[in-house]
Parts: C-alpha cells; structure tokens; sequence
C-alpha cells in the first residue's frame, strides 16, 4: 500500500472515530441535563466566562468528556439557572433585558398609533376625487 493511501486511510478513520464520538455524547447527553458551556450560555443568558468562574470556585459542578474537537466541559442546566437566578448580576441583566424589550413594544404601539393618525389626515387633506 501506496504511503499516500495509508494517510487518507488514516484521516478517513480519524473522522470515523471523531464522528462516533459526538454521536455517543449526544446519545449520553440526550435527556440529560447535563450541556455544554456554550449551551448554558445561551439557555440562561449567563457569560461562558461567568460559567468558568462558577464551576472553578465550585459553585457548580462540571466534568470534561470527550468531545468531537477534544475535551469538552459540561455543567448541570439546572443548577446553572438557579445559581444565575441568586446573582443580583444575572437578574439586573435579565431586568434591563425586559425593560428594553417591554419599552421597544411600546415604542412600536406609538409608531403605528402615529401612522394611523398620518394616514387620516392625509386623507383629510387630500380628499378622493367625487364623480
């Protein structure tokens, strides 16, 4: 055998190997709570940076499994929302977050208030032509 095909054959069965990986951690991941950082991240609007801190001062549990790029760090979800849910941080963000959100909903109503009352007197002004 060729010393190219040896290599292909190689890098064909390293990505095997990396494929069956990440479909054993999604199979032992699936159902539970256990995620990944980035996950956490997204789910609970903490930083992935906050995360580290948490599980570093043992805050909150992780472990490292192989993942398909490597080792990968997970953290339990649940107890992930419920540490941010004490953080005055966390909250604040999530509160500023709200507000921002409830204030664009009014600006919107406003908006389209004002387009109505555009829309009327437009036509007030401009009357349609009479046969």
């Amino acid at each position: 055998m060729s010393k190219k095909l040896k290599m292909v054959l190689m890098d064909w069965e390293d990505r095997l190997d990396d494929w069956e990986l990440e479909l054993e951690l999604g199979a032992a991941l699936d159902g539970s709570d256990w995620v990944t950082l980035e996950k956490a991240a997204a789910e609970t609007g903490v930083s992935r940076a906050a995360l580290r801190t948490w599980y570093r001062s043992d805050q909150i549990p992780s472990r490292l499994v192989d993942g398909p790029h490597g080792p990968q760090r997970l953290v339990p979800l649940a107890m992930v929302a419920e540490r941010a849910e004490a953080s005055p941080r966390v909250r604040k963000t999530a509160e500023r977050r709200l507000a921002d959100e409830a204030q664009i909903e009014l600006l919107r109503h406003r908006v389209d208030q004002l387009e109505l009352r555009l829309a009327e007197l437009e036509r007030r002004l401009n009357p349609p032509d009479g046969d």
